[in-house]
């Protein structure tokens, strides 16, 4: 359990209590003035260090000296589930340079912003469509069954190509991959079942590839020799559950804080030209990857006054990062009208989330046109937040219109 707000255990739980749904720990405050590298226990019972600044964060993820790479001793799991989530053949967001640049650079023309851009209308469709779905449900329907989570899950699959009525498939064990509560198991399980589903797909390309990311790496990277099926594998299952339980959470909880902050949804309403700068706002306030971002310690480094030594696990935390009053003038107000651009929500330096340009589309398309569509848009009872995923979210948020 986190300790009461003014006092910091010598070596605390990790992670940490979220007294509040819409904020970070309250104890990243006090650790980032009083203690900016702090050792944490992990849920094995073994130590990393914890970095709240955010000049720290912005370091550890620019320097190279600090490996992604989840196979070396040290490496800090913050869960059995995330442990398990790295299952089978490495992803390359967890590897280091020169093979994560390698197989992301595959990757690159398919996010390329412009690429994203051309994509608007059909993700216009695709939200309009799952729109229509929410107001065919009785009052108060839930937001994340019927519209945070099938939009995102509809656009990858349109992208990756995996065909959308296998949704339920990917969706629950995505979760259950990702989630605190799952045993070693159950998310290694999942890893095994959705890589020998991306490998079916896979298979199928080779006679009958499409215009979708899948079928590019089957036929012009593994085909050639420059990917092996592992790798393919490996690599749909990272684009796949990143790409829909990120964004599906960024938008449940963005609308749970519009709708919290009743000024700022009046000022975006008003002007809806503001929802670019909003989303980036958002971004920031909610910082949904709120376990941090794992590192080890390749060499002995000084760091935020200490020395980490080689071997040993380093958490950057994305959230106390983004709520650092030095970078961010009172970072507990939301604030549509922030200049919030400088954020790290999707991390920073070289391993900085691929899929940001989409992410962001996304977002801005589904907020707009749920906003515009439905101007009497409310909160009902029985929001259920979801501390225990890797990525911070919602099971539930009932609305009503």
């Amino acid at each position: 359990m986190s300790q009461p707000a003014g006092t910091i255990a010598h070596s605390p739980d990790f992670p940490l209590d979220r007294p509040e749904p819409l904020a970070p720990p309250q104890e990243y405050q006090l650790l980032r003035q009083e203690r900016p590298a702090s050792r944490i226990t992990l849920y094995d019972g073994s130590q990393a260090w914890l970095l709240t600044r955010y000049e720290d964060v912005r370091s550890v993820l620019t320097d190279l000296r600090f490996s992604a790479d989840a196979r070396r001793d040290g490496f800090p799991f913050v869960s059995p589930a995330v442990r398990a989530s790295v299952g089978g053949r490495t992803p390359f967001f967890r590897m280091d340079p020169p093979d994560h640049d390698r197989i992301r650079r595959m990757l690159t023309r398919d996010f390329m912003v412009k690429n994203i851009e051309a994509l608007r209308p059909q993700i216009q469709q695709i939200v309009d469509g799952f729109l229509e779905n929410l107001l065919a449900q009785p009052q108060p329907a839930d937001l994340v069954r019927e519209f945070a989570l099938p939009i995102p899950s509809a656009v990858i699959a349109r992208l990756l190509g995996v065909p959308y009525e296998d949704h339920e498939y990917f969706q629950s064990r995505g979760q259950r991959m990702l989630s605190r509560d799952s045993t070693l198991q159950e998310s290694a399980q999942s890893v095994v079942d959705l890589r020998e589903y991306i490998g079916r797909l896979a298979e199928s390309r080779l006679t009958d590839p499409g215009d979708d990311v899948l079928s590019r790496l089957v036929v012009e990277r593994e085909a050639t020799g420059e990917l092996d099926r592992e790798d393919v594998k490996s690599t749909g299952l990272l684009l796949l559950v990143a790409g829909h339980e990120t964004t599906a959470n960024m938008i449940a909880l963005s609308v749970a804080t519009l709708l919290g902050h009743p000024e700022q949804l009046a000022a975006l309403r008003a002007d809806p030209a503001l929802i670019g700068n909003a989303v980036e706002e958002l971004l920031r306030f909610l910082s949904v990857v709120h376990s941090g971002v794992p590192r080890v310690a390749l060499e002995d480094i000084e760091i935020a006054g200490v020395t980490v030594r080689a071997g040993e696990g380093v958490i950057a935390s994305i959230p106390a990062a983004n709520w650092d009053p030095e970078h961010f003038a009172t970072p507990e107000d939301f604030d549509i009208h922030r200049d919030a651009r400088r954020h790290i929500a999707f991390g920073f330096g070289i391993h900085q989330c691929l899929g940001q340009p989409l992410a962001r589309v996304e977002l801005e398309i589904a907020l707009t046109t749920l906003l515009r569509r439905l101007p009497g848009l409310r909160l009902a009872d029985g929001a259920e937040y979801a501390p225990e995923k890797a990525v911070y979210g919602l099971h539930r948020l009932p609305v009503a219109w």
